[in-house]
C-alpha cells in the first residue's frame, strides 16, 4: 500500500449476499482497511516526524446499497457518530420518503443533521456545509470518529473540498431582492422572474427548476454583491481536480473484494477523508429499490401520508426544498391533483 500525504481515500466495495449479512461483512472489511491505515499512517508520521491529520470516514453510493446500515455498524465498531449527509432527513416528519434511521438506532448511536428543521424552512448546500463541519469538529473534539453517510453528492463534495467563495449578501442587497422578486413570486409568474435574472446576467438562471426561488434570489444577490453570476466563482473541487495529481494505489496490498478507485494528493484539505462508496450488481441493486418504493407507499402512515401533511401545512408542489425533494416532488404532486 503507498503511504502518502494524501487526504482522500476511495475505495468501493463490492457489495453480495442479504442486506444484514452485507453490512456485517462490509463494515468488518471497512473496519480492518481503517485500523491497517491509521497503523501504517502512524509509522509513517513517526518516520517523518509530521502531523497526521484527522480522519474523517465517509460512506456513499447509490439508493438502496447499505450505507445507513454500514454506517451503523461502523459506528458501533469504531466508537463513532454518524453525520447525515441527505438533503431530506434534515427535516421532521419526512421519515418514510427519506429512508430516515430509526428511533432505536438513533438512541444506538448518536446522529446529526436529522430531524434538525420543519419541512417549511429550506436548507442549501451552504447551511449543510457550515453543519457538518460543526459536527465533525464536535465529534473529534469528544475523541470520537465522524462516519458522515449520505448520497447527497453536492453535499458530501462541499464538505470534503470547501465551498466555493461566493460573497455573501448583505442585508440591503438581500432586501433589495426580496422585494424585486417578491410581487412576481407572489402571483407565480416564474417566467417572468427567470427574465429579469437573466438580463441582470445570469444566463444559467433559465435552467434552474422551475418555481426553484431560493436559488433563483441567491443568483440575483450574487451578481448585485460582485458583478458576476454565480457561474464565475469555482468550485474549489473542480480547482482541486485541475492541480493535483491522481494515481491508482496498488491493489495487490489489499483485499481482493476492494476496488480502490483513486487517490487524491493535496495538502490544502484539513482532514484525512477515507471515503467509500458501496457498489453492487445492478439487478441487486434495482430489487432493493423496487421493496424500497414498495414499503414507502404501503400503509395508512407512508410516503402518502406523509404527502397530505405537507399540503396541510399550506406547501405547494416544488414550492420549498422539501417538497422539491425526489420522492416527495412527485407524490405531493399526485396527492395535489387527485386526492
Amino acid at each position: 500500500m503507498i503511504i502518502s500525504s494524501s487526504c482522500v481515500r476511495t475505495f468501493c466495495p463490492r457489495l453480495t449476499s442479504s442486506s444484514k449479512k452485507r453490512a456485517l461483512r462490509t463494515a468488518a472489511l471497512v473496519t480492518f482497511t481503517i485500523r491497517r491505515r491509521r497503523l501504517s499512517t502512524a509509522c509513517s508520521v513517526s518516520a517523518t516526524k509530521s502531523k497526521e491529520k484527522e480522519k474523517v470516514i465517509v460512506v456513499s453510493g447509490p439508493t438502496g446499497a447499505g450505507k445507513s446500515r454500514l454506517a451503523l455498524e461502523l459506528a458501533k465498531r469504531l466508537n463513532g457518530e454518524i453525520i447525515s449527509a441527505d438533503s431530506v432527513q434534515v427535516y421532521r416528519g419526512l421519515d418514510v420518503g427519506s429512508a430516515k434511521p430509526s428511533p432505536g438506532d438513533r438512541q444506538e448511536v448518536p446522529h446529526h443533521l436529522v430531524d434538525i428543521l420543519h419541512p417549511s424552512e429550506d436548507y442549501s448546500v451552504g447551511k449543510f456545509y457550515e453543519d457538518a463541519r460543526q459536527a465533525t469538529r464536535s465529534i473529534l473534539d469528544s475523541g470520537r470518529v465522524p462516519i458522515v453517510t449520505g448520497g447527497t453528492g453536492l453535499y458530501l463534495r462541499w464538505l470534503i473540498y470547501g465551498k466555493p467563495d461566493v460573497p455573501k449578501a448583505s442585508p440591503d442587497i438581500a432586501s433589495e431582492v426580496y422585494s424585486e422578486l417578491a410581487d412576481l413570486q407572489k402571483n407565480e409568474d416564474w417566467e417572468a422572474a427567470v427574465q429579469l435574472v437573466v438580463k441582470a446576467g445570469d444566463p444559467k438562471a433559465q435552467f434552474l427548476a422551475a418555481n426553484d426561488w431560493y436559488r433563483l434570489r441567491r443568483s440575483l444577490e450574487i451578481i448585485k454583491s460582485s458583478g458576476s453570476p454565480p457561474s464565475a466563482f469555482q468550485v474549489p473541487y473542480n480547482s482541486f481536480r485541475k492541480q493535483c495529481d491522481s494515481s491508482v494505489v496498488d491493489r495487490h496490498d489489499i483485499n481482493p473484494s476492494t476496488d480502490v478507485v483513486e487517490e487524491l494528493k493535496s495538502k490544502e484539505l484539513d482532514y484525512d477523508f477515507i471515503c467509500f462508496f458501496l457498489s453492487s450488481k445492478r439487478v441487486g441493486l434495482y430489487r432493493s429499490i423496487d421493496c424500497r418504493c414498495e414499503d414507502m407507499l404501503s400503509g395508512s402512515d407512508g410516503i402518502l401520508s406523509e404527502a397530505r401533511w405537507l399540503l396541510d401545512s399550506g406547501l405547494l408542489p416544488n414550492s420549498n426544498s422539501a417538497t422539491r425533494a425526489i420522492g416527495y416532488r412527485q407524490v405531493v404532486t399526485v396527492r395535489n391533483i387527485c386526492f
